[in-house]
């Protein structure tokens, strides 16, 4: 299958990343998702590669790379067959802490990210009254003395069991106090370990069993202590620090769709060649070729656009319409790709041994999250074609 042109510099890394992934295939990922398991063996092998590190400065003991080479890292494990949902957070919660943390805060936790030592894959955000109105949160961290107490509750804490830093938003200013609604919200980088250790009744972890093998949670916090250093940057801040690491979420998410398309891709056509009905390869037969072809093109453009949206983040240019367009085009183009890959295949799509059907549940989930689609054209619609604003 073609390879675009923009992604050709970094052939090498992609043939790295290919190898990694021959050791974890379908069967891998389809046992764990029968088991809804945590790929444990995967992201340790991921990690003592450096690849999680990928974005942390090489003064850290990072890779230093780029967000384009970390876009294919994510592209290329879901192009295996493989799902990142289980670590991608440690790429793109980096920019939070290397635009905003201390001095302090980075020489203490970044060093032994890099080493594989500690884990940083947890983001407590979204609360179940606030949903994507995030200003609206109402979890609430209260300044005492050296410390603050956290008390609230939050749902969709992925990976928490299986980190050990986590990043926590949360109020520190009432909302009926501040005049500007992103006002008086503050982000936190706590260390679990010390909460697991010595406070562990003021954390309460609940799993939630989703649709696909998701490590995701309901978690409240029952005055849970935290040192005041917790805090990154200014108090009060912590929502437009969240916004600096969206972009780069966006764009990686894109990428891990662009990747299932193309597997879908893939397996469609070697389908479609190697099946025959009635004398000849059902691949043969438009209306199985044009869904196919139609779902590849998407995939393109997509793509295009995500090595659009890097671009200009590695020049530090405004890039938020580019980066939640490639979200959007990328998760409508996986999802055609979805589709026509388990028309292709017929019953065969709904039987677990193809992993069609999997990847089918996997899928679905970019179009609602981390973002719903819904929202990012309403921002494209108020911020990019200046349409009135509409939420």
């Amino acid at each position: 299958m073609t390879q675009n042109l923009e992604s050709a510099p970094y052939q090498s890394l992609r043939n790295e990343i290919q190898n990694l992934c021959r050791n974890f295939p379908n069967q891998y990922w389809r046992e764990l998702d029968q088991t809804r398991s945590y790929p444990y063996e995967f992201v340790q092998t991921l990690t003592e590669a450096g690849y999680l590190s990928a974005l942390i400065p090489t003064q850290y003991g990072g890779l230093g790379l780029n967000i384009t080479a970390a876009s294919i890292i994510l592209e290329e494990i879901h192009r295996s067959g493989g799902h990142s949902a289980a670590c991608h957070a440690q790429m793109y919660t980096m920019g939070a802490l290397l635009k905003h943390g201390s001095e302090t805060q980075k020489q203490r936790y970044l060093p032994e990210i890099a080493a594989g030592k500690l884990r940083l894959q947890a983001f407590s955000i979204t609360e179940p009254e606030a949903g994507s109105d995030t200003p609206n949160i109402r979890t609430f961290a209260q300044r005492e003395g050296d410390s603050y107490i956290v008390t609230g509750h939050k749902n969709w804490t992925s990976r928490i069991a299986q980190s050990d830093l986590l990043m926590l938003l949360a109020r520190t200013t009432a909302r009926e106090n501040v005049t500007e609604r992103t006002q008086g919200i503050s982000l936190f980088l706590i260390d679990l370990r010390d909460i697991r250790a010595q406070q562990p009744n003021t954390l309460e972890v609940t799993p939630v069993r989703t649709m696909f093998n998701y490590a995701t949670n309901q978690v409240r916090y029952h005055g849970m202590r935290i040192p005041a250093d917790s805090l990154i940057g200014a108090e009060g801040q912590g929502f437009r620090y969240v916004i600096d690491g969206w972009n780069a979420e966006r764009i990686l998410l894109a990428a891990e769709c662009v990747g299932d398309g193309y597997w879908f891709v893939e397996r469609a056509v070697d389908y479609a060649n190697t099946c025959v009905r009635f004398g000849a390869p059902i691949g043969k037969n438009q209306g199985v070729q044009f869904p196919i072809a139609h779902a590849y093109a998407q995939i393109r453009a997509a793509d295009a656009i995500r090595y659009q949206a890097c671009n200009l983040f590695e020049r530090n240019a405004p890039c938020g319409a580019e980066a939640n367009m490639a979200k959007l085009l990328a998760s409508e183009a996986s999802w055609a790709a979805a589709n026509a890959c388990l028309d292709t295949h017929g019953g065969n799509g709904f039987v677990a041994e193809y992993d069609i059907e999997r990847k089918f549940r996997e899928t679905r989930m970019y179009q609602i999250a981390p973002i719903n689609n819904n929202l990012i054209l309403a921002y494209v619609a108020n911020h990019v074609l200046k349409l009135p604003k509409s939420y």
